[in-house]
């Protein structure tokens, strides 16, 4: 007798709804900067980038072994525990230990969330939908990241441990969720322990150029999603502190954050048009090229004009992410499923990992980070981007990346 998975669909969205309360998402480079430094600030980033790094492809692993249920409840768990020590902790050393747990947590639920989205629509015969479901999905995180950024920004005010304390409920509240989600059964092509034949359907996936294609633009993209999130602050408080608001950064960090999350949410209730529209393919590229366009902007001044670049942050992400997913997923098997979209992540994050390390190298070691390092570093992402934006382009010119027109996906 087949689980009955239809409440995970529902469940899903709640899920990404208290993943996304990151009460700190506004406040956390102010926080860090405050207690340590600017330079130190980057590298506790750098150190949740590596953290999910290295366990991004062993989480994939153990999703497609241990089941997505499992994965997701551990997911959890160690996040609670991570946002935890952050906001009672006060050393160096503690919030590296956090930011490994809460990089853990990260990883654990990389590809492990859609695979089991995918997997319960196909189990109840409704794959056809992932798309829409995943619009909706990312609706639900669109919504939860603003009224955590705006409010988060209001609890720092009060105390900086606070918004870190208030990801815990949520994080609580996600643990609950998790343990509520039903294992989807899962078709498999190879005996108990024929582990050969799970590196041979990656293998195929990387001879796919389909696949390749889309591997390189999500690498791309979460690279230049994350620049603004980690120049936006900084940033922020040097544009304040011009007009002597200073003290105010963390309140408007905060809105300018939920505002970003407010006007993507509402490009994602179009969405799905511009795909039918535009097609699928140039919606990507215009998509990344977007993101460029909001680091080159930052890169030239650092006026007031920037923070309306910045509150189009999120519309990439509304435009390509359910997409992405809703095309590469019938592409992959389910044997392999998590480990390659891990995989995907994983070299996503190394890449920003090291492009960030390198940028932190060239910083002042100073307690604020001054304008002109932060113009230079995003000049330099700013010729790459253009770049590889021509190179995807003549790429989608050469391969299918849209879906065959008798496809559902």
């Amino acid at each position: 007798m087949q689980p009955d998975v239809t409440s995970n669909i529902s469940l899903y969205r709640w899920s990404r709804f208290l993943r996304s309360l990151t009460f700190w998402q506004a406040v956390w480079f102010l926080y860090f900067q405050d207690i340590l430094s600017g330079a130190q600030a980057i590298l506790l980033y750098v150190v949740l980038d590596v953290a999910i790094t290295v366990l991004e492809v062993p989480s994939g692993y153990m999703s497609d072994r241990l089941g997505r249920r499992k994965t997701l409840i551990a997911s959890a768990a160690v996040t609670l525990i991570g946002v935890t020590l952050l906001g009672f902790g006060s050393s160096f050393a503690v919030f590296i230990a956090a930011q490994i747990l809460i990089g853990a947590g990260s990883a654990f639920s990389s590809g492990t969330d859609e695979a089991l989205l995918y997997e319960s629509l196909a189990a109840t015969g409704r794959e056809g939908e992932i798309e829409a479901q995943e619009v909706v999905a990312w609706r639900f995180s669109f919504v939860g990241l603003a009224l955590s950024a705006v409010t988060g920004g209001a609890l720092a005010l009060i105390d900086p441990r606070l918004p870190f304390i208030a990801t815990g409920g949520a994080m609580a509240g996600l643990v609950w969720v998790t343990w509520r989600f039903v294992e989807p059964p899962r078709t498999t092509e190879m005996a108990e322990g024929v582990e050969l034949l799970r590196l041979s359907h990656l293998g195929a996936n990387f001879r796919n150029p389909v696949l390749l294609w889309f591997f390189a633009l999500t690498v791309l993209m979460y690279c230049f999603s994350h620049l603004p999130f980690v120049f936006g602050q900084p940033f922020i408080l040097e544009a304040l502190n011009d007009v002597g608001f200073a003290s105010s950064a963390p309140l408007v960090s905060g809105a300018i954050t939920a505002l970003m999350m407010g006007i993507s949410v509402a490009v994602s209730l179009v969405a799905l048009q511009l795909r039918n529209a535009l097609g699928l393919p140039l919606l990507l590229l215009s998509a990344y090229g977007l993101q460029i366009v909001i680091s080159g902007v930052m890169a030239l001044t650092d006026s007031a004009i920037v923070l309306v670049f910045l509150l189009l942050r999120m519309v990439p992400d509304a435009l390509s992410r359910p997409f992405i997913l809703g095309r590469i997923q019938p592409l992959l098997s389910d044997d392999s499923r998590a480990t390659w979209l891990s995989l995907k992540s994983f070299v996503g994050r190394l890449t920003f990992a090291v492009a960030l390390s390198a940028g932190a190298i060239s910083t002042t070691d100073a307690g604020l980070m001054p304008y002109a390092d932060i113009a230079r570093i995003l000049s330099i992402a700013t010729v790459i981007g253009i770049t590889t934006l021509a190179l995807l382009a003549l790429g989608a010119s050469k391969i299918t990346v849209a879906a065959p027109k008798n496809s559902d996906c």
